[in-house]
């Protein structure tokens, strides 16, 4: 197998700087100018770029390092930015591969491994194409080579993006189970965390998925919802963002559509809100925006009906 470029510019005293100097809240996630109830377009001009791709964002919990994909000439990667010397970096290229593509990146609830899925084969007799769920650790000057996420967790057909639990347990979708020629059919799942190993995945309820297509799902890491992207017939656009609750039997509400405050006639997807709850950010018509979680907070409390 080829050699992966994956690499981390960042080592360990640079970490300690950033950690220990004076961070002033209009570094904190870049943008200076955060969002209120409508959504914007996310550091427009240095992270969100004009003729460029840019989806599955995440932030580590301090909010000063950022991970993100692009779509490079058919071929994704993805990027890096940290807060350095008082001022957040150029976004610098950490994965990627000329062969093959990297996206949808998810920090660990430890941050010590940096998840993402790849159509990257396993080994040198893999000839299936399928995307599967890999990650790398990171050690104090860089990141592991790719790792594969195990048999538990993927199959010879496509997972996509993940999510986690404070415990650890991932959710993820999959289209392992559809039949014919609908490959995009894709369902959620859980992974419990269990002695350092990831269990059988289970498939979520019919609150959530319909035998249509559901993917890129964001679980709260107190697990109380989940916002995910759905193709279905009460959506706005090829692809929205719908939200789901856990009631007080702890089963999940069935998911409404977020609203044409959040969805439009484009694609949703890549949903993420950052640790300390403040933050929406997803992807729509190829841009990364962000909106302040008061949104799901209005419409939990609204109690928004399909």
């Amino acid at each position: 197998m080829k050699v992966f470029k994956i690499f981390w510019k960042v080592g360990m005293l640079s970490i300690i700087i950033a950690c220990n100097q004076n961070i002033s809240d209009d570094l904190i996630y870049i943008d200076p100018v955060k969002p209120s109830m409508e959504p914007m377009i996310f550091a427009k001009g240095f992270i969100t770029k004009k003729s460029v791709y840019e989806f599955g964002s995440v932030f580590n919990e301090e909010g000063n390092e950022f991970f993100f994909a692009i779509d490079s000439a058919g071929r994704s990667k993805i990027k890096y930015t940290e807060i350095k010397n008082g001022k957040w970096i150029e976004p610098i290229t950490i994965i990627s591969h000329p062969d093959y593509g990297f996206n949808d990146p998810f920090l660990s609830p430890s941050e010590e491994k940096l998840y993402y899925i790849s159509d990257q084969p396993r080994n040198k007799q893999d000839t299936i194409i399928d995307h599967d769920i890999w990650y790398s650790k990171r050690d104090a000057s860089n990141w592991s080579a790719t790792i594969n996420a195990g048999s538990e967790i993927n199959s010879d057909r496509n997972e996509y993006y993940m999510s986690f639990t404070n415990d650890g347990s991932m959710y993820f979708s999959a289209n392992k189970e559809y039949s014919g020629t609908r490959s995009n059919d894709f369902d959620i799942y859980k992974s419990e965390f269990i002695g350092g190993a990831f269990q059988k995945p289970v498939k979520l309820s019919d609150s959530i998925n319909t035998g249509r297509y559901e993917a890129d799902v964001f679980v709260s890491p107190d697990e109380t919802y989940l916002i995910f992207c759905a193709a279905w017939q009460s959506g706005l656009g090829r692809g929205d963002l719908y939200i789901s609750f856990k009631d007080e039997n702890g089963d999940w509400t069935k998911a409404v559509n977020m609203g044409d405050e959040i969805n439009s006639e484009e694609h949703e997807l890549c949903p993420f809100v950052t640790r300390d709850g403040k933050y929406l950010f997803y992807t729509s018509n190829q841009d990364i925006y962000w909106v302040s979680t008061e949104i799901l907070n209005q419409m939990k409390s609204s109690g928004l009906k399909n």
